[in-house]
């Protein structure tokens, strides 16, 4: 299958008016599709109905699912990438109408009912009363989440051969205690490495991971065992418990 790149300018904030207070935007893509680095004039929130895509920032990669949304300030340069077959969506609100959630970028939970709101913006006969009540009730449950299916990329000398091995293979079943002796060092120099590089732990860091590419592979229609074993877990159970603690869904719920 074929990849597109999309090229979109870097705005600042403050480079085009933006007068509305929300607008949405749907695409499902028939091919995998990766977007340069670029920013808008507008803040941002990237959710899926269906499917899976990544945000860059730097080096932080996170993961946008149906559970999970992202929330893009205005101005801040990223990058991105969706699976083919994702059914992306995206609320973009006015950048002088509206106050960003955050000054960084963070995770949204895509609740039932922020999902009905966003849903009702987008019926063309909704009055403008009833605009203007839908957006405030937007903006009023509209809050960053504790969860987040964020994998923050270490680049020490240290760490960076562990990032490499785990990205081409999420399935490595070396132990912190293996990494130590293969590196020369102690488990405890590497656990202090890993929460001052990405402030998480070597074992979170990793399930992370594991959940961002079992994300993938659920998105391209891969059954749950062997997306299980691909990502190193020894049962489909076991994955399933993971995978769950980490984006809030099921491997089953995700994959219809």
């Amino acid at each position: 299958m074929t990849r597109e790149t999309r090229s979109l300018p870097v705005l600042a904030p403050d480079a085009v008016d933006t007068p509305f207070t929300i607008l949405g935007y749907g695409e499902v893509f028939a091919r995998d599709t990766t977007w340069n680095d670029h920013s808008h004039p507008f803040h941002e929130l990237l959710w899926n109905e269906r499917g899976a895509s990544t945000a860059v920032v730097g080096a932080r990669v996170w993961t946008v699912t149906p559970a999970l949304g992202l929330w893009m300030p205005a101005g801040t340069l990223h990058s991105g990438s969706a699976v083919a077959g994702t059914r992306m969506r995206a609320s973009f609100f006015g950048y002088a109408t509206t106050t960003s959630i955050s000054d960084t970028p963070v995770a949204v939970e895509m609740t039932p009912l922020l999902r009905l709101l966003l849903e009702r913006l987008g019926d063309p006969g909704l009055s403008p009363a009833s605009r203007a009540t839908t957006e405030a009730m937007v903006l009023d449950v509209l809050e960053p989440s504790p969860r987040e299916l964020l994998v923050h990329a270490p680049t020490s000398a240290l760490l960076r051969p562990i990032a490499e091995a785990v990205r081409e293979n999420p399935g490595d079943q070396r132990t912190l205690a293996d990494w130590a002796s293969e590196l020369g060092v102690s488990s405890r120099t590497i656990t202090r490495a890993f929460n001052a590089e990405t402030g998480t732990s070597f074992a979170r860091w990793i399930a992370t991971v594991r959940a961002q590419h079992a994300v993938a592979l659920l998105t391209r229609g891969w059954d749950v065992e062997t997306v299980a074993e691909q990502v190193g877990y020894r049962s489909a159970s076991a994955f399933g418990v993971a995978f769950r603690r980490t984006t809030g869904l099921t491997p089953g719920m995700f994959r219809a």
